[in-house]
């Protein structure tokens, strides 16, 4: 069956959560948004496209840093409503440096720190 993007369910605003993970590790690595548009250039150009909404504006993940992200695939979880796309990534997802977004554990209360930048 060919892909339908008409059949996901975006937000409100037109958007719809993307979850990168690594394709080989299975390590997640970030969230960030994606409208109809988005997700249509990431299929077409393999290479991850977000929505800002900050800047309103569309994102090329490593367009300006250099930390690609390759499309390997991507799949729709079962409301339609949130995507998970499988990436090759070059460098950091983070842009704080780190290679995920998802860098701080909370146990029992407590936060703790992973990773450090460039780790």
């Amino acid at each position: 069956m060919p892909f339908d993007p008409t059949r996901l369910r975006f937000d409100a605003g037109g958007l719809i959560p993307a979850i990168a993970q690594d394709a080989t590790s299975g390590e997640v690595l970030m969230m960030a948004w994606m409208n109809a548009e988005a997700v249509a250039r990431t299929l077409a150009t393999k290479r991850v496209t977000y929505w800002s909404r900050s800047r309103a504006a569309f994102w090329i993940k490593g367009e300006t840093s250099g930390h690609v992200q390759e499309l390997v695939s991507m799949a729709v979880d079962c409301d339609r409503d949130c995507l998970l796309v499988q990436v090759n990534q070059t460098g950091p997802a983070c842009h704080t440096g780190r290679r995920s977004c998802f860098y701080t554990d909370v146990t029992d209360g407590s936060e703790v720190e992973l990773m450090s930048p460039g780790g």
